[in-house]
């Protein structure tokens, strides 16, 4: 992908794509030799190399994470990324990428396996939360940043924060946790495990060898990401935005068993739109990431996950997310608090689901924004002794 640069008041956006010439091992004892990831960045670079934030995207995100790409379509992440905005790229350089096994140009399923000439599919390997971020520090060294003033991340982006704070914990200086959980429910699992059934039962799935045979298991795919979509929605938002209303009738009273209801149509349109972005593999390939995510440990080992991190944490959560509940953030911050990291809770009150970590809320921007402001100001303190 070549390099792409916007300019003007908002944003300055640099799209590219670097190949990784060192060998990523994985966690399940498989070797990828090299591997290509898509980055963008926001913002400038200091000459000290040390103003850097990463974002670490959740399932779906890919390296588009604000203003506008060349076909017009809105980062993910554009509510809070930009100048004078929460994550200030007036004073710092964001970075974000998509992660290898992710269907956004870097190494995943959907690309060819040089050893075959033929696409991944189901023989791209088995990848765990950590073997991102062993990716993303490869990505670092690549692009000579120095080390991280902050690495945030929602929902499974909070898991690759998790990582990063005891992986690497002398390149982090603070992180920021939002909507995530140490290990995932047995209801998340649920979920996921029926997403992936729904994609393998399309008759054009063939075993996950579909694109090597010029095929897209569209129907399950869509249908995949409809079950996920309501896990993202709170019951509150869905009541009010959509209710019982039915398309081209007036009342409830004139429905009939033709009729469709908004909420139906909502559904089917987010399913529709899902599965001409994003690949079938990929989603069974990092659903299961998700559900193998057990930060926690089991029962018996008193793991402390946490003990070798060093930076400072902002943990948050949200009222109405259901997914990944504010018990969940409680998790993550007594497990901080019992190895006496330093960590500050902001829960927030929002009708909006699990989605509320990516949308408009005033008390959220503020908290992020003036923990992000303090981070930096004590930073340039301690390097100006």
């Amino acid at each position: 992908m070549p390099q792409t640069e916007k300019n003007g008041d908002t944003l300055k956006r640099s799209t590219k794509t670097i190949t990784i010439k060192k060998a990523l091992k994985l966690s399940c004892g498989v070797s990828l030799e090299q591997h290509d990831l898509v980055y963008e960045t926001y913002g400038h670079l200091n000459k000290a190399k040390n103003n850097a934030i990463l974002i670490c995207h959740a399932l779906s995100g890919s390296h588009h994470a604000a203003g506008k790409d060349d076909n017009g379509n809105i980062g993910w992440w554009d509510n809070y990324i930009g100048p004078n905005k929460a994550i200030d790229t007036n004073k710092f350089c964001v970075v974000s990428l998509t992660n290898i096994g992710s269907c956004f140009g870097s190494t995943g399923p959907n690309t060819i396996n040089p050893k075959t000439g033929k696409f991944w599919a189901t023989d791209f390997p088995t990848l765990h939360v950590k073997d991102w971020v062993n990716s993303q520090k490869m990505l670092m060294d690549a692009i000579q940043i120095k080390g991280w003033i902050a690495v945030i991340g929602g929902s499974l982006g909070g898991m690759q924060v998790m990582e990063w704070s005891v992986l690497y914990p002398n390149l982090i200086k603070n992180s920021v946790i939002i909507a995530a959980a140490l290990k995932l429910s047995a209801q998340n699992i649920a979920f996921n495990e029926i997403a992936r059934r729904s994609i393998k039962s399309d008759e054009n799935f063939k075993n996950g060898d579909y694109l090597n045979l010029g095929l897209n298991p569209s129907k399950g795919l869509a249908l995949a990401r409809m079950v996920g979509h309501i896990t993202y929605l709170s019951d509150d938002i869905l009541g009010r935005k959509f209710g019982r209303s039915t398309k081209n009738v007036q009342f409830e009273s004139q429905a009939d068993e033709n009729s469709e209801f908004e909420i139906a149509s909502y559904l089917n349109y987010q399913g529709d739109k899902f599965k001409k972005s994003f690949d079938a593999n990929s989603y069974i390939l990092i659903t299961q990431m998700l559900d193998m995510f057990n930060f926690e440990g089991d029962s018996k080992s008193n793991k402390q996950p946490f003990k070798d991190a060093k930076c400072k944490f902002l943990v948050i959560s949200f009222t109405s997310d259901w997914r990944f509940s504010p018990e969940c953030s409680n998790q993550i911050v007594q497990k901080l608090m019992d190895t006496n990291k330093r960590v500050t809770y902001l829960k927030i009150e929002s009708d909006k689901g699990h989605d509320s970590f990516l949308l408009p809320d005033e008390r959220y921007e503020n908290g992020l924004r003036v923990f992000l402001n303090r981070a930096l100001e004590e930073f340039e303190a301690l390097n100006s002794d």
